[in-house]
């Protein structure tokens, strides 16, 4: 990817800002941030972020963010057209932080290609394990807004994630990095930062039907 320009689909979670950090380190330009928002534009699709915090993220990275609105049914169209607006912009990639979902792989392989992007996944087919233990070890901090509530306990909401609370997951029998949607996270400081967000608990924690019959609990978390 040297001297590529690229843009990231930013879910604001650890795994995200991991794919960024390695097309940068690979000599990638960052072009910019992108981002669904729901149809109110008050949340993110994929992890129920604010769009203030996805925006105070990317004024840490020094990038701009670009949003869109969007329910599930128009979600495709609506990223699509965000990829497109930045191949116009100049972007030659857009990277992606799935570990090992195919399906995942495929949609975004068929979207970039009507984008006229090319698809990159930094942590592609990488150890969850081996990727939670990187990204800790340099320095990113994220805490945690999302649990299945058949995965995970809602006790875990608004905590750091780190080397013992990672262990904490395991032993309750979910994936470390929360690949299978166990968990999400929002970013607040990492090598990439210019400086750490504040965030405090927002609302109690809300529920939510997530993918298919299964409840979501969230934590609003809002900037200090």
């Amino acid at each position: 990817m040297k001297d590529e320009r690229f843009v990231t689909s930013w879910s604001g979670g650890k795994d995200s800002a991991l794919a960024f950090h390695r097309a940068k380190r690979a000599g990638g330009v960052p072009q910019a941030i992108v981002n669904v928002l729901d149809e109110s534009g008050g949340r993110s699709r994929s992890h129920g972020l604010r769009p203030e915090v996805l925006a105070a993220q990317a004024a840490a990275l020094g990038v701009p963010l670009h949003t869109a609105r969007a329910s599930w049914a128009s979600y495709e169209a609506e990223f699509t057209a965000l990829l497109r607006g930045a191949a116009t912009d100049g972007a030659a990639a857009a990277v992606f932080g799935d570990i090992d979902l195919a399906a995942h792989r495929e949609w975004e392989e068929k979207v970039c290609a009507a984008a006229g992007l090319r698809a990159e996944l930094p942590l592609w087919l990488e150890p969850r394990r081996a990727l939670v233990d990187e990204l800790l070890g340099l320095g990113f901090r994220a805490r945690i807004v999302a649990v299945k509530e058949d995965a995970l306990p809602a006790a875990l909401l608004g905590r750091t994630l780190d080397a013992a609370l990672v262990a904490e997951i395991e032993r309750l029998g979910a994936d470390a990095c929360g690949e299978n949607g166990e968990y999400h996270t929002v970013l607040v400081d990492g090598p990439d930062f210019v400086w750490p967000i504040h965030l405090i608990a927002g609302p109690a924690g809300v529920h939510h039907t997530g993918e298919g019959v299964l409840r979501v609990a969230t934590l609003d978390l809002v900037l200090a």
